[in-house]
């Protein structure tokens, strides 16, 4: 009966420390149908970031291009992609570190929807 308990025991232990993980995957993003001319730069300072697709859901959204000043100086746009498994965000990088891109700043019309959102 002892040997049944501590074993209960032990499974009971286990369970505490296990992890279950539950992921949607939707393949990668079709090829770009959206064509656009580039617009002329507002200005000095002023990154294009070019138009992607990226996930929302179970499904692709385009991402239309726009102009923007990096998240701070001497940081550059490392470019959203996927690699046939998994789909990796649009971020800025520099000496001073990692800035992801964030879709909510994308409702501003500030033309630099990205400057300093991180780092100041």
């Amino acid at each position: 009966m002892k040997i049944k308990v501590f074993a209960l025991m032990l499974l009971a232990a286990g369970a505490v420390f296990a992890q279950v993980s539950v992921g949607v995957r939707i393949g990668a993003p079709p090829p770009d149908r959206v064509m656009r001319a580039q617009p002329r730069s507002p200005g000095a300072g002023y990154v294009w970031v070019a138009g992607y697709q990226y996930p929302v859901g179970n499904r692709y959204q385009w991402h239309q291009g726009y102009w923007t000043r990096p998240a701070y100086e001497g940081a550059t746009w490392v470019a959203p992609h996927h690699d046939g498994q998994q789909y990796f965000n649009g971020y800025w990088k520099g000496d001073r570190g990692q800035v992801n891109h964030d879709h909510k700043w994308d409702k501003s019309k500030d033309k630099n929807r990205d400057y300093n959102r991180d780092h100041k």
